[in-house]
């Protein structure tokens, strides 16, 4: 039995390790780049495109009003886009969307507010049936919670002079950064997916996605790659994989910021990462084997690719080796027999020091002052792993669904309307408040991790204490906050 968990231990362990390979030669594209991105020649005015704007809406009665306020402000000729509202709401956000359709028609706008007689596919349906009626030659999205800067469309139409380009995604920013300890660690582990994740993809020619809004698509480009299908609950990222297998290239813009917000509380943060991390399972499944079985794919983009869909399997592997590092604790101290086998483990800590990399180069990007983005890298660094071992129980539980095949209905993501730091969500009648029977769970692996700390005294090894201090403050502070986050005021 001991060296059944010592064989499974090594195997997370070892994946762990591979991710993180992967991750460095991310970051080592992404420097090769220099930052720099070389702008396409610009179209003259009378010959830009007309662009189709999708807004796709489930009840957004806090942000609405800005979304499309932010989208009248753009750039470019009232003659040359239409606002496409794809509204599935079923509460107050009907008439204020309606009221605001009218106040933009009456200024000349091409704006009009779709409704559907049920929410089939959710946002992939929608976006289906806003495809078919779309004017424009090219189609931009935005979640309700963007607001995008006005010069966007002259900014990435002129990137698809490039008739290969099937789309061009740009850089997530954030309104509400600093608004609390969440949203700074939240802005910390999306910017490294919105720098070198992404750009390094981009510079090596491998496999990038479409991350469900911010970005424009070329409309040939969806209809080819088959359209908007909703059997996997990150339809963005199914769709992207199913363009470039037919050969489309994307084009990603680090240097165009598209600012949104960020989740302010705890329930709404496991919403999202539910869906993002079940979603990624669920697209794994649908399209790894087509990467791995093209023959035109170079082997290097199938290794990305693989590692790219299945990324979010490294919450189960995180599960798995914090659960089995306290039985390992015991094994070391009782089994001498396995004691090289330990020894030869410690090689593994070079995925931290390559993730701490590769997390660094992200955060530095940002900061002239180098000294200075060490010294918040020295903070952050490890309470962003703390939160995110704390989260990996829920994630974990999320890819397995996903995995196994198992459908549950796609659940938006509550918006808030949290810029300054003054700006209250308690009250938002969005938020579920209840506690789960998972945060029971989280409650107990807090208390297991306690044991893990007391392990180490007890047998006078501490080679895992901060890994188990590490998961005992992660899994403490999101079973609190899921608790705390949970009362509503009235």
């Amino acid at each position: 039995m001991e060296l059944i968990l010592i064989v499974i231990y090594g195997l997370t362990l070892s994946f762990i390790f591979l991710y993180s390979l992967v991750q460095i030669n991310l970051v080592i594209n992404y420097l090769r780049k220099g930052g720099k991105e070389v702008d396409p020649n610009p179209i003259l005015e009378n010959e830009l495109p007309f662009v189709t704007i999708q807004l796709p809406l489930y009840n957004e009665l806090y942000v609405v009003e800005r979304l499309i306020d932010s989208i009248a402000q753009f750039d470019y000729p009232k003659n040359k886009f239409e606002i496409q509202i794809l509204d599935d709401s079923t509460d107050s956000t009907v008439d204020i969307v309606a009221k605001k359709v009218k106040e933009y028609k009456s200024l000349g706008f091409n704006i009009y507010q779709h409704r559907r007689a049920n929410r089939t596919g959710y946002k992939a349906g929608a976006l289906k049936e806003g495809v078919e009626i779309a004017k424009g030659e090219f189609i931009a999205i935005f979640d309700a919670d963007f607001l995008p800067s006005p010069l966007f469309l002259k900014k990435t139409i002129p990137y698809f002079q490039n008739e290969n380009i099937g789309v061009v995604q740009t850089k997530w920013e954030h309104l509400n950064k600093n608004y609390s300890l969440l949203t700074r660690l939240q802005a910390f582990g999306l910017d490294a997916h919105f720098t070198v994740e992404q750009t390094g993809r981009n510079v090596g020619n491998h496999f990038i996605n479409f991350n469900g809004t911010a970005g424009i698509w070329r409309k040939s480009c969806i209809e080819d790659a088959g359209g908007w299908e909703s059997d996997t609950l990150t339809e963005d990222l199914d769709l992207s994989y199913r363009a470039q297998l037919k050969g489309w290239k994307f084009q990603y813009l680090e240097k165009l910021g598209s600012p949104a917000e960020l989740p302010a509380a705890m329930n709404a943060l496991k919403t999202q990462q539910f869906r993002w991390t079940k979603g990624a399972a669920e697209c794994t499944r649908k399209n790894l084997l087509r990467v791995l079985k093209n023959k035109e794919l170079p082997f290097d983009t199938k290794v990305h690719a693989l590692f790219h869909l299945m990324n979010s399997s490294i919450f189960i592997c995180i599960v798995l080796v914090s659960v089995l590092s306290i039985p390992m604790l015991m094994i070391k101290n009782n089994f001498v027999e396995y004691r090289l086998l330990f020894q030869l483990g410690s090689f593994f800590i070079l995925s931290a020091i390559f993730l701490g990399v590769y997390y660094f180069v992200s955060l530095s990007s940002s900061y002239e002052n180098k000294f200075k983005a060490a010294f918040h890298f020295i903070f952050l660094f490890p309470l962003f792993l703390s939160v995110s071992m704390g989260l990996s129980l829920h994630n974990a539980l999320a890819v397995i669904e996903g995995y196994m095949g198992k459908k549950t209905p796609f659940i938006r993501t509550p918006k808030f309307n949290i810029i300054e730091n003054k700006d209250v969500w308690q009250k938002n009648k969005y938020l579920v408040s209840s506690v789960s029977f998972l945060t029971v769970l989280e409650f107990l692996m807090t208390l297991y991790f306690a044991y893990g700390i007391y392990s180490a005294f007890y047998y006078n090894d501490f080679a895992l204490l901060p890994f188990h201090i590490m998961l005992f403050l992660g899994f403490g502070y999101v079973t609190f906050y899921s608790v705390f986050h949970s009362r509503k005021v009235k």
